[in-house]
């Protein structure tokens, strides 16, 4: 009986298996990846009318889609609204249905037909939760009793009693400053820095939690620590303080529904209390301070008895800024590192190295008597002598103290600060310190990595590394300048420059669609745009070529990058405000007035005295960029079907570009400036008659010959150089600067030692002296916008603009640089591209992927043989 029931169990494994393999063999396409507006189940979307995206699933090539069917409804088996249409659309679909009722949980699904004549089944069912209106918020802003003046981190709590069964419960909290919220003594999400650094006198974000599974009935306790953050703490330059506002507050507003189908919402108002707490400081620069000492057990649970320094909390009006949902990812944790090493250094301090410079901070378990103090320290870089260096911080102390409560074991992190550092020096450390005790954590914005590049050459591998981490370092909400010093701004000329690396690197579409809604918030009034952004600086500093050309530059590389028409519509009066901004100020069509930045920080010889400095004339570049930001905006014009500006801004291109030639050029195609980043700036944007580039190009290479096959570009020059040589047939010139080894190059930081891209082509000098030590951050991307340069020369994978988002790709791999192989890949919108190469026997051997719904055009280094391709994996071998 055993033996038969052995027999029938095995022939019932096999039936189901062959039934599993011959339905996966029938489902011949199907879709995955579903998102809303970018965002996978999202709880607080405040477009009315939200873009649906979807990746298609074939194991049959050339496979794209045909037509596509959504369903939506308010429940799992409602249908509301439904659109079916015969297109190959699959990115950013647009809801247009009735007007979605606010904060509403809407479920949808969709399945397509493809071109073999093959319909997908219905995808799994996916959600999304509309935002609130004005009207919809009934909480209170609370703070504590009194002013707002100590330096510790108020607490604040609520105890309610729910009489019935929970069957959803819905919480939308905000903060000036930073919260940090819980239920029952459970922090309610991973994220940190809420409710992240917006443009705070328009527009402050509010976050949703789905709380369904942490309230219960009966007592519950809601728990909230509010910290100064980029609100009230020190930001900027001069020890700016309560630059928005110089009182910390809570807006909580947490929504029941019950299973009877009866309703409840418990505001934050004059109901709930407050006390000063355990963190007895905080600020985005200094660090924190936390005293165990001043714990308050039980605070934010149940059956806890307030003290006397419990006080009822105060009610503010309400401001003139407006509240909106979350438009990008939060900050979240990533990578923990463990101590490398513990050592003493000459001068007799205790340091401790991670071996990356990172950004976060460093989780220390300790236990000691009472009163213990632990102070961390941290720094990016040992000076000459190997001792612990931070005077590149300038007034940013990037420190947390720590004061034990009597021995009891605890793990201590920071709540309302982050730090930039691979060493910590330590003081105060009870007992023996062990590499155990202490581990580094990674924090960053919850982008989805989606590009890898890898070559035979190792140095450059560790390129990709430190470019890599120079963004997760510093897309900290805001695409920030340096993580570690008194800095960390949102400088607009970097994001721009580094912008196409970062989009293949991460998906950065939320991320970078939530900084330009602060673009367009922070624009002055007469169209210029500030150096930073959100501007904590100065109304006055504005309008610096290259940096304030991010109002045009992002939008469409964005469109480029995700196929995303919105983002130039959303943009768009920003962009030509920007533009009708410049002409404005210009004579003759001349931009030449205004403070401009100029090709920042490039290569600056010691003694120059033949001619050939590399300085470029500030208002020459000016004008470049300002034929650029108008292409740019005739390019959205055409877009979106402006053609009334198209025609407007055609001609006035025409006449930026004659203005550039009078000014700066001769009739032979000689430039004032004889440097790399005049020539490239001008190649680049087509500045110059097509008769005369290849010669400017020539031109180009005889300078960067003449520095021995060293680049002098900065930050405005750099991101162009590789792609100007390329495109006028000098890739081996492109690959000469690319492996160069010595300084000024991509690989001297990188042969020095680095983990991340330097502010300074030399930040550390040859003979391990640093540079200037006002300006010296060793965790700043711009020089790391090469990226772009590889990904597109090195595989050769390039969006087409003419079909954004890669719904058509050009694979070029331009081998070189004694590279014997090289790999690159990037999800896509539409799904995975891959091109990757290996030079073997004298044959050139490259093998493809191309996503469903997508197309490709396949080109092969030497040959040029070109072949176009639909979806799918494909080799391809040429001799070389």
């Amino acid at each position: 009986m055993s033996n038969l029931s052995t027999i029938s169990r095995a022939a019932f494994t096999i039936a189901l298996l062959f039934s599993f393999v011959t339905n996966a063999l029938a489902q011949k396409i199907s879709v995955k990846d579903l998102t809303v507006e970018h965002l996978v189940n999202p709880f607080s979307i405040d477009n009315a009318h939200p873009r649906f995206s979807w990746k298609l699933v074939s194991n049959i090539k050339n496979t794209t889609q045909k037509s596509y069917e959504i369903k939506l409804g308010s429940t799992e088996k409602a249908t509301s609204w439904s659109s079916k249409e015969s297109s190959d659309q699959s990115v950013l679909i647009e809801y247009s249905g009735d007007e979605l009722k606010s904060k509403t949980t809407y479920y949808w699904q969709v399945r397509v037909t493809d071109n073999h004549g093959n319909t997908s089944a219905w995808s799994p069912i996916q959600h999304f939760k509309t935002g609130l209106k004005p009207e919809d918020w009934s909480a209170k802003w609370i703070t504590v009793e009194g002013n707002d003046t100590s330096f510790a981190s108020p607490l604040i709590r609520k105890e309610i009693d729910l009489k019935k069964k929970v069957l959803s419960a819905t919480a939308y909290i905000t903060a000036k400053g930073l919260y940090e919220a819980s239920i029952n003594g459970q922090k309610i999400s991973n994220h940190y820095f809420a409710p992240g650094w917006t443009s705070y006198k328009n527009h402050i974000q509010y976050q949703v939690y789905d709380l369904s599974k942490s309230i219960k009935t009966g007592a519950n306790v809601i728990g909230v620590a509010l910290g100064d953050g980029w609100f009230k703490g020190r930001i900027g330059f001069d020890h700016k303080k309560h630059l928005y506002g110089d009182t910390r507050a809570l807006l909580f507003q947490l929504e029941i529904q019950y299973t009877d189908g009866s309703k409840e919402i418990i505001n934050s108002d004059d109901s709930w209390r407050s006390a000063f707490g355990p963190i007895r400081s905080s600020n985005i620069y200094d660090g924190e301070t936390y005293d165990a000492r001043a714990e308050m057990p039980g605070w934010n649970i149940v059956g806890y008895k307030e003290t006397t320094s419990w006080k009822p909390v105060r009610i503010i009006a309400r401001g003139s800024e407006r509240l909106v949902g979350m438009s990008g990812p939060p900050v979240t944790k990533h990578e923990e590192f463990k101590a490398v090493k513990i050592f003493k250094t000459p001068k007799g301090e205790t340091v401790v190295d991670f071996g990356q410079n990172l950004v976060g901070w460093v989780m220390v378990r300790a236990k000691g008597p009472a009163g213990t103090k632990i102070t961390l320290k941290h720094a990016e870089v040992l000076d000459k002598a190997g001792n612990f260096y931070t005077t590149n911080l300038r007034s940013a102390k990037q420190e947390n103290n720590y004061i034990l409560k009597d021995n009891v074991e605890q793990v201590f992190e920071p709540h309302f600060s982050f730090q930039g550092f691979r060493y910590i020096k330590i003081d105060g450390y009870p007992g023996e310190l062990k590499l155990e005790n202490l581990t580094a954590v990674a924090l960053y914005s919850d982008m989805k990595p989606t590009g890898k590049f890898t070559t035979s050459n190792t140095l450059i591998n560790q390129l990709q590394h430190n470019i890599e981490w120079g963004q997760k370092g510093n897309f900290v909400d805001v695409p920030t300048d340096c993580p570690q010093r008194d800095e960390r701004l949102g400088w607009t000329g970097d994001a721009q420059a580094f912008y196409n690396t970062a989009a293949y690197n991460m998906d950065v579409s939320g991320f970078f669609t939530k900084w330009m809604k602060d673009v367009s918030a922070d624009q002055l009034p007469n169209g210029s745009v500030p150096f930073v952004v959100p501007n904590v600086i100065s109304e006055r500093d504005a309008g610096s070529a290259g940096w304030a050309d991010v109002a045009t530059i992002i939008p469409w590389d964005m469109y480029v990058s995700y196929g995303d028409k919105g983002i130039l519509d959303a943009q768009y009066n920003s962009m030509k405000k920007w533009v009708d901004y410049v002409s404005s100020v210009a004579k003759d069509n001349l931009w030449n007035t205004g403070f401009h930045f100029g090709d920042w920080l490039f290569y600056r010889p010691n003694d120059d005295n033949d001619g050939r400095a590399a300085v470029t004339d500030k208002y020459m570049i000016a004008q470049t960029f300002y034929a650029h930001s108008t292409q740019l905006l005739l390019n959205a014009a055409r877009v979106l079907g402006k053609n009334d500006d198209v025609k407007k801004y055609e001609e006035l291109l025409e006449k930026i570009k004659s203005a550039y030639i009078r000014e700066y050029m001769t009739v032979t195609g000689k430039l004032v400036s004889n440097t790399q980043t005049a020539y490239v700036l001008a190649l680049q944007f087509d500045m110059m008659p097509e008769n005369l580039r290849q010669q400017a190009a020539e031109r180009l290479v005889a300078n960067v010959r003449d520095y021995g096959n060293h680049l002098t570009t900065g930050f405005l020059g750099t991101p162009y150089l590789c792609h100007v040589l390329s495109r006028f047939g000098h890739d081996d010139v492109a690959y000469d600067l690319l492996m160069q080894e010595s300084y000024p190059s991509w690989l001297y930081p990188v042969k020095m030692g680095a983990t991340t891209i330097w502010e300074r082509w030399d930040g550390i000098k040859p003979d391990g002296s640093f540079q200037t030590a006002d300006m010296n951050s060793f965790n700043h991307y711009a020089y790391g916008a090469i990226g772009d340069w590889m990904y597109k020369n090195v595989v050769g994978i390039i969006p087409v603009a003419a079909e954004p988002g890669y719904k058509e790709i050009l694979i070029t791999p331009k081998p070189g640089g004694k590279l014997t192989s090289a790999s690159g890949e990037l999800e896509t919108v539409y799904g995975l591209v891959k091109s990757s190469w290996i030079i073997q026997d004298g044959t050139f051997k490259l093998d493809v992927i191309v996503p469903a719904n997508s197309k490709a055009t396949v080109v092969m280094p030497k040959t040029g043989k070109k072949e176009q391709i639909g979806s799918g994996s494909y080799h391809f071998e040429s001799k070389y």
